[in-house]
């Protein structure tokens, strides 16, 4: 998987310095599935993805939906595992963090991140 930055271009601010983007199907079936944590600077691209799940997940993650202009269209911050999100109309990738990112990021919807390689 390749290995990118994610960059909060309307707050100045970088959300993950080593996020991996998984865009096959056996990359976004797997997921965070079998990792313990995440680190602070660690993150996940789900792409397509509109929505996501957190069954058998060890941890709860911060989420945030980018639509096709990268701009955010919604953020769930800490969700526990085991629980199923709802399906975001116009969501076209999925980025998901530890959680206190979206927080200590300041990110919300609306804002426009880019993915640096």
């Amino acid at each position: 998987m390749q290995t990118v930055q994610i960059f909060n271009v309307t707050k100045g601010v970088v959300i993950a310095q080593q996020a991996k983007i998984a865009s096959s199907l056996g990359e976004r079936m797997k997921g965070l599935l079998g990792k313990r944590s995440l680190s602070a600077n660690e993150a996940l691209i789900l792409k397509p993805c509109s929505s996501i799940h957190t069954f058998f997940m060890r941890f709860p993650i911060d989420i945030i939906f980018l639509d096709r202009d990268s701009k955010v269209k919604r953020v769930i911050q800490n969700m526990p595992p085991f629980r199923l999100s709802r399906l975001v109309f116009g969501a076209r990738e999925v980025i998901e963090l530890p959680s206190g990112v979206i927080a200590n990021t300041k990110t919300e919807v609306d804002d426009l991140i880019e993915i640096q390689p």
